[in-house]
């Protein structure tokens, strides 16, 4: 979602240096307009003073600006002790003296889509237009498929995971039951935390159709999930970081979303497909409780992600 500011950078002269936690990188690799990456030594949470200081010392002088995306304080803290000359981010999280060029950070229920927030920090308009572009080498992308023996436009892809919780979760029976009525076989894509979730869905579909799905959670590096995902003759997922992968590659989606709301986070694609039932007139009882950004169903039944049905999402594929 930052790739629309970064190309907005780079059209107007600047030569862009991203600095990314190492397992984010490869999707910055997969941006043209980015020179170089530098792999942040730090580990998630925390503020890691010195290691911060460290690589600060190493990268002083070398920078003109620093566009901070993340809102946080620590985020802010490595070019503010890189000496940064120009340091552009939004307001919050005590960054007054950490910033010198900053945006007004508008209340959480009044804040735009993720990508034209990340945009404005270029200080240009237009930015309503903006959607993310990624491109693969092709023969990365052809050595990644030989290697798990998969042809391109051959398979589709799931994504059935969503690190922030079971609230943006489709739930595992309805992917089974989905796979099992594809004519193609389904790669299941996911981090290690999402192995158990991946186990179970390629277990019900194998029982019943062998040789259809294939668990690849836990097992590919994010090089090789972006070359499967950018091969896939279309992709399935919930509202996550692979979900906006695919818009970004093009591939055909339905991104299915739960306690989370398209209008915030939504694909950024044509090829695109959102299954949201807050916004379909036909469903009833409404529901008057979605988006509620929950990380759990508060009232316990999660029907905003249990009555999308597996013929809701096949009639897109």
């Amino acid at each position: 979602m930052t790739e629309p500011l970064l190309r907005r950078l780079h059209a107007r002269g600047e030569r862009l240096t991203v600095g990314a936690l190492p397992w984010v990188a490869p999707v910055y690799r997969a941006m043209p307009q980015v020179s170089t990456v530098v792999e942040l030594p730090f580990a998630h949470g925390g503020l890691q003073w010195a290691a911060r200081r460290a690589l600060a010392r190493q990268l002083r002088g070398q920078f003109d600006v620093a566009y901070v995306c993340p809102n946080s304080l620590k985020s802010a803290l490595l070019p503010w002790w890189a000496g940064v000359p120009k340091r552009v981010g939004y307001q919050g999280e005590s960054r007054y003296v950490l910033l010198n060029k900053r945006l007004p950070n508008p209340p959480e229920g009044e804040r735009p889509p993720m990508v034209a927030f990340y945009s404005a920090l270029s200080g240009q308009t237009g930015l309503e237009q903006d959607q993310p572009h990624l491109q693969l080498d092709q023969h990365a992308v052809a050595q990644a498929l030989q290697t798990l023996q998969l042809q391109p436009q051959g398979f589709y892809v799931f994504a059935p995971g969503a690190e922030y919780g079971p609230a943006k979760r489709w739930p595992a029976r309805h992917f089974a039951a989905l796979a099992r009525q594809l004519q193609l076989p389904v790669v299941l894509l996911g981090s290690a935390k999402e192995a158990a979730l991946c186990h179970e869905i390629a277990t019900a579909v194998t029982a019943a159709k062998p040789g259809q799905c294939v668990d690849l959670s836990g097992r590919t590096s994010l090089d090789q999930a972006l070359a499967l995902i950018a091969a896939a003759k279309a992709m399935v997922s919930n509202d996550s970081g692979l979900m906006h992968v695919a818009a970004a590659f093009g591939v055909p989606q339905v991104a299915v979303f739960g306690s989370s709301s398209p209008m915030h986070t939504p694909p950024l694609s044509a090829k695109a497909q959102v299954l949201w039932l807050k916004t379909d007139a036909s469903y009833h009882p409404p529901l008057d409780c979605a988006p509620c950004f929950a990380r759990e169903c508060a009232l316990g039944h999660t029907r905003c992600l249990n009555d999308i049905q597996p013929s809701d999402v096949l009639r897109y594929l």
